[in-house]
């Protein structure tokens, strides 16, 4: 987990980044997850037309250098990026590296926001892919992006296809002017879905937010992970760079799966609904 403030020089980003990378392999990381956009600035918080020069094609130049360095080092790494499909089409993306260097493809984000400071709609067509699991070397891991991590479906869907643990590139955090309270309690919210994803499918979870004021934003890190009963059994600091590596049992789902058997018990034949935008009288 690769928890790091941003600045306004994409080469910097990117340097830091990559210095990360190595940290967290020299701790004995097999995979790799970086935070939301980690290349620049959170841009989101303004609309503003010069930010799309901040696209790349996916692949590309950042999937090439993470992908030679994912060889160099043996480990997954799993990238969010800001891709640019065609000419005035832009998706917020992650790709997955695997250890042997090769690009195993990637995930657009399903789910996106237009809140105050989170103008999304404004830079990314909604994903197109569907929801995905990438088999790397070290398991197979289910990618969601931030905005997706408010929605159960998206991660149990996820899951349903088989990963082995679920992983949140995010950005998000508190605005400077905020009451502690509101604080405490947007970052409870936001733990405690992603701890319920945990424990109605049976598998861990991974979150990496990044950390650092930017603008009128201070990105709350905050970084976790939770096992497959929604334990948390690491946390990030809050105001601080962190490079962690946790240790996840991929064996222990069965055992939480079969004494709380959510996934025998669904009742698939009454879901209809829930394709529905909300459910009106006819």
């Amino acid at each position: 987990m690769v928890q790091l403030s941003c600045s306004g020089n994409v080469a910097e980003n990117m340097e830091k980044t990559i210095a990360g990378i190595r940290t967290a392999a020299q701790k004995g990381a097999q995979v790799v997850v970086l935070q939301e956009l980690f290349r620049s600035l959170y841009f989101c918080d303004v609309e503003d037309y010069e930010n799309f020069k901040l696209a790349e094609a996916i692949p590309g130049p950042s999937t090439d250098t993470l992908g030679a360095l994912a060889k160099e080092l043996g480990v997954v790494i799993v990238a969010s990026l800001f891709e640019k499909r065609a000419e005035g089409l832009y998706h917020n993306t992650t790709a997955v590296l695997d250890a042997d260097g090769s690009y195993l493809g990637k995930y657009r984000k399903m789910h996106i926001p237009d809140d105050p400071g989170y103008y999304e709609k404004f830079y990314f067509t909604p994903g197109d892919l569907g929801y995905k699991v990438f088999p790397t070397k070290f398991g197979k891991i289910g990618v969601l992006i931030c905005w997706d991590q408010w929605y159960p479906e998206a991660a149990r869907i996820t899951a349903l296809k088989g990963a082995d643990f679920l992983v949140y590139p995010t950005a998000i955090g508190w605005h400077k002017d905020q009451d502690e309270l509101t604080n405490e309690e947007q970052y409870g919210a936001w733990q405690t879905i992603q701890r319920s994803h945990a424990v109605a499918n049976g598998i861990p979870v991974v979150s990496v937010n990044r950390t650092g004021v930017e603008g009128e934003m201070q990105f709350w890190g905050g970084s976790f992970v939770a096992n497959p009963f929604g334990r948390v059994v690491y946390k990030a600091p809050h105001l601080e760079e962190e490079v962690h590596v946790e240790e996840l049992d991929l064996t222990g789902s069965d055992r939480y799966r079969t004494h709380w058997p959510f996934l025998r018990d669904r009742r698939i034949d009454s879901y209809d609904p829930i394709t529905k935008r909300f459910l009106d009288e006819d």
